[in-house]
């Protein structure tokens, strides 16, 4: 499958029912902010270059950010944070993502997540995860020079372990710690760990900007 194919199927799913009833009762209610946007309101597809090194990912799309604008990170106040970082690193042209069509582009660098519909309260289900966990698979399978991983949140690193794990990579069961770099023996990509760039890690100053610029300093560094 290429890679317009999978973004397609992607696009199409409607293998979990709650998240599909949510995703879509979303864009009836909407946010005061946005009553004139027209939503989303289906599974988001990976944004950025498959050709790049580096493959960061995420939890889910938020219900009023990706779920209305249709691009990973797009559209909330985890985008804030996480495009002024990449800016900064030289991974994006510009600090702020308002819209799917606003003139961003990456470089060296796909986003994705480990499911594609916003799920209630932010908490999948383990059965959600599953269904949609072949998709990031395939998305890693489309990145011919895939050197590491930047996975922002406990959830995303758990669930690339799991993908090493299941191709046969000696994958140990780590412990999820901001800032730290995990390397396989056989030479596979590494996995580097982050809080996830949310309100409730930013806003509390459990992840800081000058945390997360140190993230996207270290990934350059470990590029080859």
């Amino acid at each position: 499958m290429d890679i317009k194919d999978l973004n397609k199927t992607i696009i199409a799913c409607r293998k979990c029912p709650r998240l599909v009833d949510y995703r879509e009762s979303i864009t009836k209610t909407k946010r005061r902010a946005y009553q004139d946007w027209e939503y989303w309101g289906k599974p988001v597809p990976a944004f950025g270059e498959f050709k790049g090194r580096l493959l960061a990912v995420g939890l889910a799309p938020g219900p009023h950010g990706s779920n209305r604008t249709g691009r990973m990170f797009t559209g909330d106040s985890s985008d804030l944070f996480l495009f002024q970082a990449l800016w900064k690193a030289g991974y994006a042209n510009q600090p702020l993502s308002v819209n799917r069509d606003d003139g961003m582009e990456l470089d060296d660098l796909l986003i994705s997540a480990v499911c594609r519909c916003v799920p209630p309260d932010n908490k999948p289900s383990r059965v959600e995860i599953t269904n949609c966990l072949p998709y990031l698979e395939q998305e890693i399978e489309l990145m011919p020079d895939l050197q590491g991983f930047v996975a922002l949140g406990r959830v995303a690193f758990e669930n690339i372990l799991k993908i090493c794990r299941a191709k046969g990579i000696n994958a140990r069961r780590y412990a999820f710690k901001h800032g730290e770099q995990y390397k396989f023996d056989d030479g596979s990509p590494w996995i580097l760990a982050s809080y996830h760039p949310s309100q409730q890690n930013t806003q509390t100053g459990r992840l800081t900007m000058s945390m997360f610029d140190q993230i996207w300093k270290k990934a350059t560094r470990l590029l080859k």
